[in-house]
C-alpha cells in the first residue's frame, strides 16, 4: 500500500469487526448477484411479452446501468457522511423494491423498476467492495475474489430459477422471494456487530485527488479501461448467450433460458480456486491468463451451432473472467491505497457505463446484421483489448504502509 494521505470517508470501519462486517458483504452479494444479471436470462421473456427487437431489447440494459451509475454517485456521497454500512443497506432496499414490483404492471413501470434496482446495485456493490478490501489489507485479492464468488453464486443460480418460475408461471413470486431474500440480509446489516469511527481529518482538511492520479496515471488509464470494458464484456457475453442459444433450433426456449448458467457456474468455480491459485501465482499474471482462456470462450460461442458448442464456450468464458474483476479491485486499492474510496467512484462509474453501453452495442449490430453472431463481435474484441492492457507492467508491488481502519 503506498503512503498516500487517507481518503477513508467519515465512517471508518474498526479492526474488531473485519470478520463479521465481511461475512455480512459475502451474504449481501447472493441476491445482489441474482439481480445483476437477471435481465440476461429473463430477456427472451421480456421481449416476447413486448414484442421486441434485438436492439429494442437491448435497451434494457442501459436503462439498468446508467440508473446504477447514478447509484455509484451517491454510493460516494453516502459513504462519505454514512459509512459503508448504511450505503449498503439503503441499496438493498432499493434492490428489494424495485424486483418486487417488476412485472406488477406496464412495460413503463417495469422500466422505472429495472432503473430503481439499478440504482441499488451501484450503492450497495463498490461499497460492499471496497468495505472488505479495507477490512482485509493483506488479503485483498484473495477476499475479493471470495466476495465476488458470492455474487456468482447468486448470479449461477438465477437462470435456474427463472426458467423454473417461468415453467410454472410463477415469475411474480420468484421476483417477490428475491425481494424478501434482499429484505432478510438487509436486517442482518443492521444486525452484523461493528463500530465505526469518525475521521478527524475528514471536514479539516480537503485532500486533492488529481495530483495523486498524475503522479500514477499510466495506472489510473489501465484500471479505468479494465473497469469498462471487463463488465461491459461480461454483461455482454452473459446478457446475450441465452437470446443467441434460443436461435438455435435443437434447443427448446426453456433449454435455451438456462445456457447463462454455463457461463455464471464458470465464474462461481473459478472465484472459488482463484484464492488458492493466488498463493503460488502472481495476481496479474493470472488476470492475463484468465482473459486469454475469455478471448477462447468468447471466440467459441461466435461459432457454435449446438448446446454442447454454447455450453462449452460459455464455461470457458466464465472461467477466464472469473478473477479479472477482483484482481482490479484488488490493484485499485493496492495502487492508490485509502484514495481508492474516491478514484473507486470514478472505477464503478465506468464499470457501469460498460456494462449498460456494451451490450446494447451488441443488440444494435445483431439487428443491423440481422444475427447475434455479429453483436457477439463485441466482447471478443474486448477481451482481446483487455489482454493487451494487462500485458503492461502497471501493477507495482504493494509496499508496507499504516493506515488508519
Amino acid at each position: 500500500m503506498s503512503d498516500t494521505p487517507s481518503l477513508m470517508p467519515a465512517a471508518v470501519i474498526a479492526r474488531p469487526s473485519a470478520r463479521p462486517l465481511t461475512l455480512a458483504a459475502y451474504a449481501c452479494f447472493v441476491p445482489i448477484g441474482i439481480a445483476t444479471i437477471l435481465l440476461g436470462p429473463m430477456l427472451p421473456i421480456l421481449s416476447a411479452r413486448w414484442s421486441m427487437t434485438y436492439s429494442e431489447a437491448g435497451r434494457l440494459f442501459p436503462v439498468q446501468y446508467i440508473a446504477a451509475t447514478a447509484g455509484v454517485a451517491a454510493s460516494g456521497w453516502l459513504v462519505s457522511r454514512r459509512g459503508f454500512r448504511f450505503a449498503i443497506r439503503i441499496g438493498l432496499l432499493l434492490l428489494a423494491a424495485g424486483l418486487a414490483l417488476l412485472l406488477a404492471g406496464s412495460k413503463l413501470l417495469a422500466l422505472f423498476c429495472i432503473a430503481g434496482y439499478g440504482v441499488g446495485l451501484g450503492i450497495a456493490v463498490p461499497a460492499a467492495n471496497l468495505l472488505v478490501a479495507e477490512l482485509n489489507p493483506d488479503r485483498r485479492s484473495a477476499t475479493l475474489n471470495w466476495l465476488n464468488f458470492w455474487w456468482s453464486a447468486g448470479a449461477v443460480s438465477c437462470p435456474f430459477l427463472v426458467a423454473a418460475a417461468a415453467k410454472s408461471h410463477r415469475l411474480p413470486q420468484f421476483l417477490g422471494a428475491v425481494s424478501g431474500l434482499s429484505l432478510l440480509v438487509f436486517a442482518i446489516f443492521v444486525a452484523v456487530p461493528g463500530t465505526t469511527v469518525q475521521s478527524k481529518d475528514n471536514h479539516d482538511k480537503k485532500l486533492e485527488i488529481v495530483p495523486l492520479i498524475r503522479r500514477s496515471l499510466s495506472s489510473f488509464l489501465a484500471l479505468a479501461a479494465l473497469f469498462f470494458i471487463y463488465v461491459g464484456s461480461e454483461n455482454s457475453f452473459g446478457g446475450w448467450v441465452a437470446s443467441y442459444a434460443k436461435n438455435l433450433d435443437n434447443l427448446t426456449p426453456a433449454m435455451a433460458a438456462l445456457t447463462p448458467a454455463f457461463f455464471y457456474a464458470a465464474l462461481t468455480v473459478g472465484r472459488s480456486l482463484a484464492p488458492a491459485l493466488l498463493r503460488e501465482v502472481d495476481d496479474v499474471k493470472l488476470a492475463q491468463a484468465g482473459v486469454l482462456l475469455g478471448v477462447a470462450g468468447t471466440a467459441g460461442l461466435v461459432f457454435s451451432s449446438g448446446l454442447i458448442g454454447v455450453a462449452v464456450s460459455a464455461c470457458a468464458a466464465g472461467l477466464g473472467f472469473s478473477s479479472v474483476y477482483p484482481i482490479s479491485i484488488a490493484l485499485l486499492s493496492r495502487e492508490f491505497g485509502s484514495a481508492s474510496s474516491r478514484i473507486g467512484s470514478v472505477m464503478f462509474t465506468l464499470s457501469n457505463l460498460g456494462g449498460g453501453l456494451l451490450p446494447w452495442v451488441v443488440g444494435v449490430y445483431s439487428t443491423r446484421f440481422g444475427t447475434l453472431k455479429a453483436g457477439l463481435l463485441v466482447p471478443l474484441l474486448g477481451s482481446i483489448v483487455m489482454f493487451a492492457i494487462l500485458l503492461g507492467k502497471w501493477a507495482r508491488p504493494e509496499a508496507p504502509s499504516v493506515k488508519q481502519i
